[in-house]
């Protein structure tokens, strides 16, 4: 069963995706180019730091796991590779 802090590190990264996705849509909001800088400057900072926190809090085999999935070489690779590929890497 995860611990509460578990629960709240996939939130946090659950977060972080999020604000990540929401800088696709402030180039196309009808405010000054400053404030779009200003808020795509914020956006990618806190997205950062809840990622990082979230990642602290899961543990690293966590976000190992994480990144694999995510990594575009990866991705057409059958998983009896990736997890040789991963044995290999610690």
């Amino acid at each position: 069963m995860p611990t509460i802090l578990f629960r709240i590190g996939i939130v946090l990264i659950a977060v972080s995706t999020l604000l990540f996705a929401s800088l696709l849509i402030i180039p196309f909001l009808s405010i000054s180019t400053e404030i779009k800088l200003t808020v795509t400057t914020i956006v990618v900072i806190v997205s950062e730091i809840t990622f990082w926190t979230g990642g602290l809090l899961v543990g690293k085999e966590v976000i190992t796991k994480y990144k694999k999935y995510f990594n575009p070489l990866n991705w057409f690779r059958k998983s009896k590779d990736l997890d040789n590929n991963q044995e290999s890497s610690l």
